[in-house]
């Protein structure tokens, strides 16, 4: 019993068991579906109408800097703890691409004040371009754990596929629409993925689970 172990050598710290530290892939997957739903409902023009090509809602971008990134980063450490690979590097880098994406909106910075807006596009696509390109290494990652995740990256992936094609066609409104929408339903199934998550670890003893469609010889991260 944890009670009665003898303390740890000196200098050195004990390891707290992994049973001990709360399950952080919920917070994570709250906070990824949170922040991909607002860039979804900025670039789709959904309920968040006044996407212009230097500023976001002030609104929107503190919310996808501090819940969509800090938050998930602060999630992902955690899942290094409890030796999620997966988890832990989506939910830091994409935290991470996020805290760069809402500081660079915030009126208060000012990258974006007075900057041609072919150069803006220009930028905004490389940016786009680059997390692309990782979200399909994460989809790849992924093709042994489940369907939920899978469709979740496929759709991330898509999403910011037609986004990097819109700014890099000096801001094309339907392919920025179009990768909108595909950003939304990723938050959907993100909040699903949550919600599983969340569920199988407050009620582990329930034998009724949501289902995550596992994948042939994969395994059900949650």
């Amino acid at each position: 019993m944890a009670h009665y172990a003898p303390p740890p050598p000196s200098g050195r710290v004990a390891e707290v068991p992994d049973v001990y530290i709360a399950n952080p892939t919920p917070l994570g997957l709250i906070a990824l579906a949170f922040g991909t739903a607002m860039l979804g409902c900025a670039f789709a023009g959904f309920i968040v109408v006044s996407y212009t090509p230097t500023s976001l809602s002030a609104v929107a971008t503190s919310m996808v800097l501090v819940l969509g990134g800090i938050v998930q980063i602060l999630a992902g450490m955690w899942e290094f703890r409890r030796h999620h690979t997966l988890e832990a590097t989506l939910f830091s880098a994409y935290g991470g691409f996020l805290v760069a994406f809402g500081l660079g909106f915030l009126p208060s910075f000012g990258f974006f004040t007075g900057i041609n807006a072919r150069f803006f596009y220009q930028v905004l696509g490389l940016s786009l371009l680059c997390w692309t390109i990782v979200s399909a290494i994460l989809v790849v990652g992924s093709l042994r754990t489940n369907t939920v995740y899978l469709a979740m990256l496929v759709l991330m992936f898509l999403a910011f596929f037609f986004l990097t094609i819109g700014a890099l066609a000096n801001g094309n409104g339907p392919l920025l629409a179009i990768g909108g929408w595909l950003a939304i339903l990723c938050a959907l199934v993100g909040w699903y993925a949550a919600l599983v998550s969340l569920t199988s670890t407050v009620h582990a003893l329930d034998e009724t689970k949501l289902p995550l469609g596992r994948l042939a010889h994969g395994e059900s991260m949650t």
